[in-house]
């Protein structure tokens, strides 16, 4: 099914100034990425060649490529609130850890939901348990590869830190914001799957904190902070948990109804793991046979998808979150913005909403 995507006007376009300044802050946190975990694992290796395994792990992660949306929406943040070169430096640290704290987040997340793909290849504690498997060690295989993840987590997290300190400390506030957020949303998470209450208003303060905070609204606030438009605050932030809220139901209904080729990791594990997501909490509250098929081993995830597209979950699930884009633009309406970085944030919340991977 195609996504019942609004049709995006194309009158508010980048210039190219605008075009260059972007690629080059992103191509600058490439760059930092690189050289910050390429020092690491030189530092670790010549101490130990074995002690750089947990900064391979984050290393390997990162450089599988992944949408880089934070770091997107950081930037885009800071250009749009009028940053000027003399701050580059500031923006490329901050758009930087947020990729280490995504690549934290992620392997963390991979070894809970025991996830065996992440980005078309094997997750770090899938692959470490087939490092020991291979080289015969003692112990328990699958102990030691979700070990050495938790580690390589843990290392993201100080490494998230270590770059966001080369950032102006007028970012440090949100930043801790930022990072509670991501745990206790991941927290509830965990809750709500082992509770299993169908909890529509749950799901979506789950939602809220893990996608609409994390991924775009502290994102795009860090970056109008670093560019001194404090009054950016409130649009930014009913833009950023409107449209992370579309974020998620994406990632939902592609969990429910994509391919593992299309995503990078497999398809259905939310149903597999009885995730509370927010697509299930909405089904549930309007449909009670669901929440009896979801309970019920006896039946398969394809018996559950047919019944979310036959009582209409699904197509109003892609109505919800065309509105939702729709609400989040509008919150740009009255900021104080160029028209061009109007036009792409509304292209960017397109293409998070409306995304097929």
């Amino acid at each position: 099914m195609t996504a019942h995507a609004p049709v995006e006007q194309d009158d508010s376009r980048l210039s190219a100034a605008q075009r260059e300044a972007f690629e080059h802050l992103m191509a600058a946190t490439e760059r930092r990425l690189r050289d910050f975990l390429s020092d690491e694992l030189a530092t670790w290796t010549g101490t130990d060649p074995r002690a750089g395994t947990p900064v391979e792990a984050i290393t390997r992660l990162v450089e599988s490529g992944g949408k880089r949306l934070r770091p997107a929406f950081c930037v885009a943040g800071y250009l749009a609130g009028g940053g000027g070169p003399e701050g580059y430096d500031g923006v490329v640290s901050a758009a930087a850890a947020l990729e280490v704290l995504h690549a934290c987040a992620l392997i963390h997340d991979d070894v809970m939901d025991q996830s065996d793909q992440r980005r078309g290849g094997p997750t770090a504690h899938v692959h470490h348990t087939g490092v020991h498997r291979r080289r015969g060690w003692q112990g328990d295989p699958e102990r030691y590869g979700e070990n050495v993840a938790i580690l390589a987590g843990d290392l993201a997290l100080i490494y998230s830190d270590r770059l966001m300190a080369d950032a102006p400390a007028t970012v440090l506030g949100l930043w801790s914001e930022l990072r509670s957020e991501l745990i206790i949303g991941q927290y509830m998470d965990v809750l709500a799957a082992a509770e299993f209450s169908a909890d529509p208003q749950l799901a979506r303060w789950i939602a809220v904190a893990k996608s609409g905070h994390y991924t775009i609204h502290r994102p795009l606030a860090l970056g109008a902070r670093l560019a001194g438009r404090t009054d950016l605050a409130a649009p930014f932030q009913e833009y950023g948990i409107t449209v992370g809220e579309a974020f998620q139901l994406r990632d939902d209904l592609m969990d429910a109804f994509g391919t593992s080729e299309a995503s990078g990791k497999p398809a259905g594990l939310d149903f597999d793991r009885h995730k509370m997501t927010l697509l299930m909490g909405l089904a549930m509250e309007r449909d009670p046979r669901v929440r009896e098929l979801f309970l019920d081993p006896s039946y398969g995830p394809e018996v559950l998808r047919a019944l979310l597209v036959d009582n209409g979950v699904r197509d109003d699930v892609e109505d919800h979150i065309g509105q939702l884009v729709q609400k989040g633009c509008e919150a740009l309406a009255e900021a104080s913005l160029d028209d061009r970085w109007r036009g792409e944030l509304r292209a960017m919340a397109h293409g998070v909403a409306f995304r097929d991977r």
